[in-house]
């Protein structure tokens, strides 16, 4: 649009917000009118497809911050109602000069500011105003306008960007099981425009891990890409399994007589396929027992199955039992297993 269109266009009126509405609530704002007026569902309707372009125009000024500043200090100079003419002889009566406006704004006296009155007509030339008045060097011409200098979104002048912008990024969370977690999985979901996204969730994703889906985000300018839709992944616990980085976690119950004079027992795996693993004699509970490349598989490692050792201590002793253990009792007598504990505690 010709350079002269932002002070014409309320950006904010074209979004439904007030002129103090937040990043958030511009982002909604946006979204919620793109659904509704997106040229796919609207084949043939020229006016929503106009009114997609100036929705699209609002949104990729207002979301930036620098655009956005620039923006409401144009839209401010304009409320101001002053009437810019060439100045000099010729000048409309009643009608403030460049040189009487600008020397206001920046503290001037008796004319100390002065612009170029070059062009057609005689008319002011906004690009050296506008760029003596942000900073620019040499115009906006020269440093892409109001967007990053070199980079998308540049201006001519000051005005719409050079070529089309790409669309915006969209926020989406899914939830998976534990198992389908490690193993990877395929999930559906929803676009903005109600079309159904399928994709790959790799083995291995852990819980809060987001993952970017690119050109699945929202439509861009016509010609321009869509932008990205940003996956957070939930990961619902395991009773049995645990998750420590890639390898996986278990709590192994084992007998006291198992722990006490060694054994073999069988350790489940999240694939099905039980392992044996040996308990050492004299193993004491809380010990770890690591089998190798039972865990997660990644792309170059795969982790391992950490079983804890848990031992059981039993509810109810038959008469022979209970005896027995008195005769254990008897032996140990005079043994304190918490002496170091307290000594330890005693420690500055």
């Amino acid at each position: 649009m010709a350079s002269q269109d932002w002070f014409e266009k309320d950006f904010y009126a074209v979004l439904g917000v007030p002129s103090d509405a937040d990043d958030a609530a511009i982002k909604k704002a946006y979204r919620k009118l793109a659904r509704q007026h997106h040229p796919d569902k609207n084949a043939g309707d020229a006016a929503a497809e106009q009114k997609f372009k100036d929705i699209t125009e609002a949104h990729s000024v207002l979301s930036d911050p620098k655009q956005r500043q620039e923006y409401d200090a144009i839209r401010q100079m304009a409320r101001g109602g002053a009437r810019f003419t060439a100045g000099g002889p010729g000048g409309g009566a009643g009608a403030e000069g460049f040189e009487d406006v600008f020397s206001q704004m920046f503290g001037g006296q008796g004319g100390n500011v002065r612009f170029n009155t070059g062009g057609a007509g005689g008319q002011p030339n906004l690009d050296d105003i506008l760029g003596g008045l942000f900073g620019q060097q040499g115009g906006f011409g020269q440093q892409g306008g109001f967007g990053q200098p070199g980079g998308r979104g540049g201006f001519g002048g000051y005005g719409a960007p050079r070529g089309p912008q790409r669309g915006p990024d969209i926020a989406a969370r899914t939830t998976l099981s534990f198992r389908d977690a490690v193993a990877g999985s395929t999930v559906t979901l929803s676009g903005l425009d109600g079309q159904r996204i399928t994709t790959r969730i790799p083995a291995g994703v852990k819980d809060g891990q987001k993952i970017k889906l690119r050109g699945k985000g929202g439509e861009g300018d016509p010609g321009a890409p869509k932008g990205d839709l940003i996956l957070t992944v939930s990961v619902e616990p395991h009773p049995v399994f645990g998750r420590d980085g890639d390898n996986l976690t278990v709590d192994l119950p084992v007998t006291f007589a198992e722990a006490a004079l060694g054994a073999t027992v069988s350790v489940p795996t999240l694939d099905g396929k039980p392992v044996k693993v040996k308990i050492a004699p004299g193993t004491p509970s809380g010990r770890v027992l690591r089998v190798k490349g039972r865990g997660v598989a990644g792309k170059n490692h795969t982790g391992d199955l950490l079983a804890k050792v848990a031992i059981l201590v039993p509810q109810r002793l038959t008469d022979e039992a209970k005896a027995a253990v008195e005769i254990l009792r008897d032996q140990e007598a005079g043994g304190d297993p918490r002496a170091d504990l307290f000594r330890e505690a005693a420690k500055d």
